[in-house]
């Protein structure tokens, strides 16, 4: 069990290698390169860029040569604690330090290979922008704190990557913030992130409490001698720190708002970066989700509540980067739930997120390429007809669209369709959890099967639907050649992981944990998930994709559940109603009392001594005769005074 994780052994800490010792440089350089970019500042405006995307190559070279080295190593020795520099002394005795092991590095390859060809297309895709040194600097910015928050071997300096994470959003979603709407949406994932914070904060504080301690080994390797209502809280408190970050119910809100950044930010956001911290959280703690029965079903309970609110706010969107936005959603919540079903779902979570990486990163990317062609349009109904003079984006998003389908052997089959025959994997004496669970995965795969299909066939199929001034065309290459390598991920990366056989690759840094029983055949869920795609999309194919469908180009009013998903089933709503009007009126009653009482009560001395002191001036009016007046009248006042004493 949890004494099998590997670093909780001291028999299984193994030599620092020298790869390992030089593994620093994969956060070092993107963040070094963002400092010189934004200390220069306009100096480096014509060659910025340039040096963004060196560094997100060198990362991505310095983590290939450590992932090599990892698997030259025998399995008990890859994982290596390496310390980089002493930082805290005393009760919290802490170093900065990095942890390498299988979990970290699968992370450190996606991060840094998608983030480059990020990078890459940025350079044409930004060509125009005045201030593009500024945005290499805040991508590289935001490379930097998710390798650091994924290669921690703290909480502690986790919680310094998560930070950082969340600041590059903010400023990278704020970009453009010449618009309000554009500022707003950055303030709002940023706000909604420190909810989340709060979760994590709360989890630390009971790990230092309960344990002295902040570092993983020691952390995760006395998982097992918590007690289960420690854990359980700890568990809450993580779980909540990955719903702000991975933007899942009931902190989900502002992740289509956070579609007002540029389109590359949404491909790093949405595939590399930002959201798939909350997945990593929860995989990572897993020894304690383990101890916490409570906590694993809370996370089971969110993923599956919010694969299906991503899947169905996504069917009622018409912008497109708003949809893919609600699929991301979807998507996570997916992963979130394979991280809940424990050890074996957690392999599948990771898998998932790898394949996610390249078929989401290619999606967004695509999208960019239609934005470019045609004039920055984002809605689905003023395009169409874009498969005959966009032959390389229209490919590159086809296999995107068919990864995340699901459709055999395209990336997402080996993944998401393992999720969802995991989902009905249930624990003894539990069989409702695998029927409710697989249900609602299953239910997810045909909602995505017709929102994407919808989304594919309005963008590429149909009648052209182009508005004056729009002349569609294909993208330079240094925005295509990016999309062909994602397309090519999403085609075979999920295959060639099942032939490595990706869960005994990373199965030594998770802990060992119970399985259950299926409750129903593997096969009959995969034709089951399979004809409910074909259906899904075939529905969206009469509805938005052959020579018949008519797509109109206002939508139609609608009442019941397509208004509310069009409104994010209202979520805004419901939190300026739980929320953000409670917390106003409470900044108005503290204010209030600040200004009454304790202002007022400062200013009421204020009066008190002002008054007492125009009296004193009455009397120091300057005339001999008055002092001697008051003298006498004190001298008289003393002796009566004396006289009443001896009677």
């Amino acid at each position: 069990m949890i004494e099998n994780l590997v670093l909780s052994s001291a028999d299984a800490v193994p030599a620092v290698s020298t790869a390992a010792q030089w593994s620093w440089l994969v956060v070092a350089i993107p963040l070094a390169s963002a400092g010189l970019l934004l200390v220069l500042g306009s100096v480096a405006d014509k060659w910025g860029h340039l040096v963004g995307v060196a560094a997100s190559a060198a990362a991505f070279v310095v983590g290939l040569w450590t992932f090599i080295d990892l698997l030259s190593r025998p399995v008990v020795e890859r994982a290596q604690d390496v310390a980089v520099f002493d930082w805290i002394s005393g009760p919290l005795d802490l170093d900065v330090g990095l942890r390498v092991d299988q979990l970290s590095l699968a992370f450190v390859l996606l991060v840094t290979f998608v983030g480059t060809l990020i990078h890459i297309y940025s350079v044409a895709y930004m060509a125009h922008d005045p201030d593009r040194r500024r945005f290499f600097a805040y991508l590289n910015l935001f490379v930097a704190a998710m390798l650091l928050l994924v290669m921690a071997d703290s909480y502690v300096v986790l919680f310094i990557g998560w930070e950082g994470v969340g600041l590059a959003s903010y400023l990278l979603i704020g970009f453009w913030n010449q618009r309000e709407e554009y500022a707003v949406a950055a303030k709002k994932a940023f706000i909604a992130n420190r909810v989340g914070d709060v979760g994590m904060l709360i989890a630390m504080m009971i790990m230092f409490s309960e344990l002295g301690s902040l570092r993983m080994d020691e952390v995760l390797g006395a998982a097992e001698s918590m007690s289960a209502t420690t854990a359980t809280l700890i568990g809450l408190a993580l779980l909540l720190a990955a719903c702000g970050k991975s933007a899942q119910f009931p902190l989900q809100s502002w992740l289509g708002d956070a579609m007002a950044g540029p389109t590359p930010v949404s491909a790093l956001i949405h595939a590399a970066t930002m959201v798939t911290a909350g997945v990593y959280l929860v995989v990572r703690s897993g020894p304690i989700f383990e101890q916490a029965p409570g906590a694993r079903l809370a996370v089971l309970i969110v993923g599956a509540i919010t694969l299906l609110y991503g899947a169905i706010v996504g069917c009622a969107k018409d912008d497109m980067k708003k949809a893919l936005a609600a699929s991301t959603m979807s998507q996570i919540g997916y992963m979130m739930l394979a991280a809940g079903l424990g050890p074996v779902g957690a392999v599948f979570a990771i898998m998932h997120l790898l394949t996610h990486g390249f078929f989401k990163a290619g999606l967004f990317l695509g999208a960019g390429s239609v934005m470019h062609a045609m004039a920055d349009q984002v809605d689905m109904r003023r395009f169409g007809a874009l498969d005959k003079v966009m032959k390389v984006t229209w490919l590159t998003f086809m296999m995107g669209w068919l990864a995340i389908l699901g459709v055999p052997p395209f990336a997402g089959f080996f993944s998401k369709d393992k999720i969802i025959e995991q989902a009905f994997v249930a624990p003894a004496g539990q069989l409702w959890q695998g029927w409710v669970f697989g249900l609602v995965a299953l239910l997810g795969a045909g909602i995505t099967a017709f929102y994407m299909s919808r989304l594919f066939f309005l963008v590429f199929y149909g009648k052209a639907r182009w508005t004056d001034g729009q002349h569609p065309h294909e993208s330079p290459a240094l925005m295509t050649v990016p999309m062909m390598i994602l397309a090519l991920g999403s085609v075979f990366l999920g295959l060639v992981l099942t032939m490595i056989k990706f869960d005994d690759y990373l199965a030594p840094a998770l802990v060992e944990g119970h399985h259950g029983e299926p409750v129903v055949n593997a096969y009959v869920i995969m034709g089951t998930t399979l004809a409910l795609v074909v259906v899904g999309a075939w529905i969206a194919w009469v509805k938005f994709g052959s020579a018949k469908a008519n797509v109109p180009v206002l939508p139609p009013a609608a009442d019941g559940l397509v208004r509310a998903a069009r409104a994010d089933l209202y979520q805004d709503t419901v939190n300026n109603a739980l929320l953000v009007r409670p917390g106003q009126a409470l900044v108005r009653v503290a204010t209030q009392t600040d200004d009454q009482v304790v202002d007022g009560a400062v200013r009421g001395l204020a009066w008190l001594l002002q008054g007492v002191g125009a009296l004193v001036a009455r009397v120091q009016n300057g005339y001999a005769r008055s002092y001697a007046a008051t003298m006498l009248a004190g001298v008289i006042l003393l002796v009566a005074i004396v006289l009443a004493g001896r009677m």
